[in-house]
């Protein structure tokens, strides 16, 4: 059974933060605004937008300040831009209109170029939560989301982890990443009762540092 859905990104990082443990693995994550977004790129220099709702790497686009320009990738395509304004408005266009959430870029370790991130998904069983799967999701050449729909290429975790920097097996972030998903799921299932299956996206950057970017009520 599937239990409850919760599509709501915001909803699902306010619960995540709440635990000072989990806190240091989000990526700084605010409500979409010009303003918002204007901080955060003086902050990290890449930012990450996506709609508060939807999957599969839909509407997901990238924005990067450099040398006092700007840059937007969508998809394949990149638009470069001399001023704020100009980039704001760019977006403006490409962006539905619909709630937007803004996250700290993250350089993620790669495979010949491309961006590698990890699904883990549990289910609830007769017998309490259950791990179901751990994959390597390899981007599409060119692309910066790593959604198997948009192309991405599945890999097991630990080769995955092997070829893209980590330590031999991997063994010491498949762990890691195994105790973040169960101290989750506890936040998540005490603040919404119900739930029955969720997906953890997760993140290695180039210094090894584990990233939660989202979990999904609907996994893939």
């Amino acid at each position: 059974m599937a239990g409850r859905q919760l599509a709501n990104k915001w909803l699902k990082t306010e619960a995540l933060l709440t635990d000072k443990r989990i806190q240091r693995h989000i990526p700084q994550t605010s409500m979409y605004s010009a303003s918002n977004m204007k901080r955060m790129l003086q902050k990290h220099r890449m930012v990450v937008i996506k709609p508060i709702r939807g999957g599969g790497g839909y509407g997901v686009i990238k924005v990067v300040s450099s040398g006092g320009g700007y840059s937007i990738t969508h998809m394949a395509d990149t638009r470069s831009f001399r001023s704020f304004e100009a980039m704001e408005r760019s977006l403006s266009r490409i962006k539905v209109r619909r709630p937007y959430i803004i996250q700290q870029g993250i350089q993620l370790a790669t495979i010949a170029g491309r961006p590698i991130d990890y699904r883990v998904k549990v289910a609830k069983g007769a017998k309490g939560w259950e791990y179901r799967a751990m994959v390597g999701r390899l981007a599409r050449p060119g692309l910066f989301v790593t959604n198997l729909c948009k192309g991405g290429t599945q890999l097991p975790a630990r080769e995955a982890l092997a070829r893209s920097g980590s330590s031999s097996s991997g063994r010491r972030e498949r762990r890691r990443m195994r105790e973040l998903t169960s101290r989750c799921t506890d936040i998540l299932e005490q603040r919404f009762p119900g739930i029955g299956i969720l997906g953890f996206d997760y993140g290695i950057d180039t210094q090894g540092r584990i990233w939660i970017f989202e979990v999904n009520t609907r996994p893939q």
